[in-house]
């Protein structure tokens, strides 16, 4: 078993990591992309720039930032259970979910935090956004918009199939933050559920 403080630090590099190479591509994108632009790298993979407010049905900014704050409070909570978990003689595996997860969750908090602050506004059809002097971007704090880019457009079911035919199979878009998340929290049911059960408190 890893030492604790080798432990605390491996997963600290883990979430650091994982936020400062979601941040950098999503500048990337955000500087050099029109809204909705896309450029195909291969025949299943796409760049494509898109951005969403983390919201469902379109709900109001006042959603938006009840929505920010309720994931800054489920940072929070994931925390302090890594930090609970550094103490305990658990895998070096399960720690790295907690992380990603974590990881995850924060790079896309920083958008919904900052980004409305630091950039403008992205356009279809428009010379990409820029960064801004703080306070002169197009939103205002906790009403930034989460950058995406990511599309594996896979495969389209054939038309013949109910209910999903001539439709892509796996037609998100995501980011870095969200792999992590999914990553995370996919080996963290397959293979650490138990685990997690049997935990003390």
């Amino acid at each position: 078993m890893m030492k604790r403080n080798s432990r605390a630090l491996c997963a600290l590099l883990i979430i650091v990591g994982v936020i400062v190479i979601d941040q950098i591509v999503k500048y990337l994108v955000k500087t050099n992309f029109s809204l909705y632009e896309s450029l195909p790298v291969t025949s299943w993979f796409e760049l494509v720039f898109t951005e969403n407010t983390g919201m469902a049905f379109g709900m109001n900014p006042v959603s938006t930032v009840f929505l920010a704050l309720f994931r800054i409070a489920a940072i929070g909570l994931f925390g302090y259970m890594m930090l609970k978990l550094v103490r305990k003689p658990v895998s070096m595996g399960l720690l790295v979910c907690f992380s990603l997860i974590v990881a995850g969750a924060t790079g896309n908090i920083i958008d919904n935090m900052f980004y409305g602050l630091i950039y403008q506004e992205s356009l279809p059809y428009a010379a990409p956004a820029q960064l801004v002097p703080f306070g002169q971007g197009y939103g205002s704090f906790l009403e930034g918009k989460v950058v995406d880019m990511f599309y594996f457009p896979l495969f389209t079911w054939p038309e013949s199939f109910p209910l999903v035919g001539g439709k892509v199979f796996f037609g998100a878009i995501f980011n870095v933050a969200d792999a992590a998340i999914s990553c995370g929290a996919v080996a963290l049911v397959l293979f650490y559920y138990r685990q997690m059960v049997h935990l003390k408190p």
